[in-house]
């Protein structure tokens, strides 16, 4: 240990909230020039933690000192004046505007007249400098997601951050893309910077971290040495038991036809080929994984079965009955459930309240909605039943769904789809950014609904959580079917190719 002040110390740290003890006399530091990850269940604390650090909270007792000085932030600004930057799990960038307007938005200068030139050479060589490649000219809709995180990164080096908070940075990231993520962390704190690395993907932390502090009900119950740990080790400090890692299930039992998907071609929002003559089945109890690169019809896949975008050809049958481009509505009637990516966006109305959350698919009908009323008392009995038997951690069902974490929130989006008794299963990245406690909770679930019976279409870019659940895994790449294998480790390279376009011998399409 040198001598020299951590780049980051809190000490005595303690946040509240109505009814809520967030942080709990948190002692955190963080030394110069490593990578420090920060573990925890959802609603651990640790975002609140960073918040204060970046000046969005203040703390309600301790301190927090900055190469050894005291500093109090009452803003964002006051954290980038002193060289300390966020980049947050949901991207803080305009999309109409290029790369280099969104590097300079909230900057004291220019104030009146911008040298786009400079400004763009600039840009140019601070993307040379660490390895994040980006076109200064081009508009952040016309970027893939891991373009846009590197925007998010230049925009704090460009502004001065010499401290990084990276929160959730790898949740929606290809594995080709969190490998140059890592290679440009690894750049940075060689000349220098120091990184906060939140995450829930306990490979990546191990592979990482330097060091690694586990936050467990807003106090700190140890950090470890991250080159020396395990990801057996960190689940168990982070959730206090011992985790499953692959959920134990019985071989499937798969009947009659559940969903068929039968040479089925749309477009994307940009009316380029999105589904390319696609045929697919799904059988009752079965969990079928379509793995595959983001960007290669898996959005569009769910979205046309759902009835959320138009198919161009092509039909979709439920339970022998065709639904193929039938309203959103009429495939809920159908029996079709939908675990959509975006559960803030799509899956949930984050201003209703739980109780109302859990009727947004059932209060057309009796008992919920006899005739032109909702029976309000039933509404409440039921949305505390299913709060209970789904174990959502909420102080009140008339809580806003905004005010879930999100483990509590994805839980809350399975109690009502599951609770309908659907015959289908869309889920879409079910457990995207979730602690592992939520993981295993969640991944139980929807093989209780295989075994009940539920076709389940499960699509991941996790290929750890595709062999865990599916009973076969298919293979998108361009809006195609590119081959099919069952769902066993030693198949995780051929797995690779077929995602990169290569049709693998002995691999057959659905």
């Amino acid at each position: 240990m040198s001598n020299t002040p951590y780049a980051l110390e809190m000490r005595g740290i303690t946040k509240r909230f109505p009814g809520v003890l967030a942080n709990d006399d948190v002692n955190f530091a963080v030394e110069k020039g490593e990578i420090h990850a920060l573990l925890g269940e959802n609603g651990a604390g640790k975002s609140t933690l960073m918040n204060m650090v970046n000046g969005l909270y203040r703390a309600d007792e301790g301190k927090i000192l900055l190469d050894g000085k005291p500093v109090k932030f009452s803003s964002p600004r006051d954290a980038i004046d002193s060289g300390v930057g966020m980049v947050h799990q949901h991207f803080m960038l305009v999309p109409t505007q290029t790369v280099s307007e969104n590097l300079i938005l909230g900057q004291k200068a220019p104030r009146f007249y911008i040298n786009y030139k400079k400004l763009e050479q600039d840009i140019a060589e601070l993307s040379r400098k660490f390895g994040l490649a980006v076109d200064p000219q081009a508009k952040i809709w016309q970027l893939s997601v891991g373009e846009q995180q590197r925007v998010e990164i230049l925009k704090m080096l460009y502004q001065g951050a010499k401290l990084l908070i990276m929160d959730e940075p790898t949740a929606v990231l290809t594995p080709q893309e969190v490998t140059d993520l890592f290679k440009t962390l690894r750049e940075m704190t060689a000349t220098g910077h120091t990184i906060i690395f939140i995450s829930h993907k306990l490979d990546e932390v191990v592979e990482i971290a330097d060091k690694v502090t586990v936050l467990r009900r807003g106090k700190v119950v140890a950090t470890v040495d991250g080159h020396a740990t395990s990801k057996a080790e960190l689940a168990r400090l982070m959730v206090g038991r011992e985790v499953l890692f692959r959920i134990k299930k019985k071989p499937a039992e798969p009947t009659t036809d559940a969903l068929v998907i039968d040479s089925v071609s749309c477009e994307n929002d940009r009316g380029l080929p999105a589904l390319r003559d696609l045929s697919l089945t799904v059988r009752s109890g079965e969990v079928v994984g379509i793995a595959g690169v983001a960007g290669n019809g898996q959005t569009e896949l769910a979205q046309v079965i759902t009835g959320l975008r138009e198919a161009k050809f092509g039909t979709i049958t439920v339970q022998g009955q065709n639904v193929t481009n039938q309203s959103a509505t009429a495939t809920i009637d159908q029996g079709l459930a939908y675990i959509p990516s975006d559960r803030n966006g799509v899956g949930s109305s984050p201003n209703l309240t739980l109780a109302d959350n859990l009727i947004l698919k059932s209060y057309r009908k009796p008992p919920i909605g006899p005739g032109w009323r909702i029976d309000l008392k039933l509404v409440r009995s039921q949305a505390e039943k299913l709060i209970e038997q789904f174990d959502v951690k909420t102080p009140s069902a008339d809580l806003p769904a905004r005010l879930l974490s999100g483990g509590n929130l994805q839980k809350l989006i399975l109690a009502r789809e599951i609770s309908r008794q659907p015959k289908v299963i869309i889920a879409v990245y079910p457990v995207r950014g979730l602690d592992v406690g939520a993981i295993e909770s969640i991944h139980q679930m929807l093989i209780d609904e295989r075994d009940r019976g539920a076709g389940i279409l499960l699509i991941s870019e996790d290929l750890d959580e595709l062999l865990s659940l599916s009973d076969r895994i298919v293979v998108l790449f361009e809006g195609q079917i590119v081959g099919e294998v069952p769902p066993e480790d030693e198949r995780i390279d051929e797995i690779g190719l077929m995602m990169a376009g290569t049709k693998v011998e002995h691999s057959h399409a659905t």
